[in-house]
């Protein structure tokens, strides 16, 4: 479908043939929330790589939220990948167990590359994870 929204940096709308709505999260990619540092960063280049373009995405759940949880590929390119490779997403090793072993691994090798040359988010030290910058909103 064609994607018709960015949430944030890894939720997106995809509009599909039948014109109906879908909200999918990146699926084992987890970025800055919007009011976090790289927010609205990691939500622009997500816009930029895929907003108004047909994307595929392969999925098999959902959340508690009813997002579809997802790989997305815009020309066959993995998107979290993407995200993460240019520093703007971490790899959410919680939900690991749910790739394959090659997607597990890419992500983790990506990630850490990421970290060496301080891309993205990572020129700011301590960067601070999604999950945890969540549970002190609480």
């Amino acid at each position: 479908g064609r994607v018709v929204r960015i949430a944030d940096g890894d939720t997106i709308t995809v509009l599909d043939e039948l014109k109906q709505q879908h909200r999918v999260r990146l699926a084992t990619v987890d970025a800055p929330e919007r009011n976090q540092d790289f927010g609205s960063v990691a939500r622009q280049h997500l816009s930029d790589i895929v907003f108004n373009r047909q994307v595929v995405v392969d999925w098999t759940k959902r959340d508690r939220y009813g997002r579809i949880i997802g790989k997305v590929l815009f020309e066959g390119r993995d998107v979290g990948l993407e995200m993460i490779q240019v520093g703007l997403s971490w790899h959410y090793t919680a939900f690991q167990d749910e790739q394959s072993p090659t997607d597990r691994i890419a992500y983790a090798l990506a990630e850490n590359r990421a970290r060496r040359m301080k891309s993205g988010l990572w020129r700011v030290s301590p960067a601070i994870p999604p999950w945890k910058f969540r549970r002190r909103g609480r």
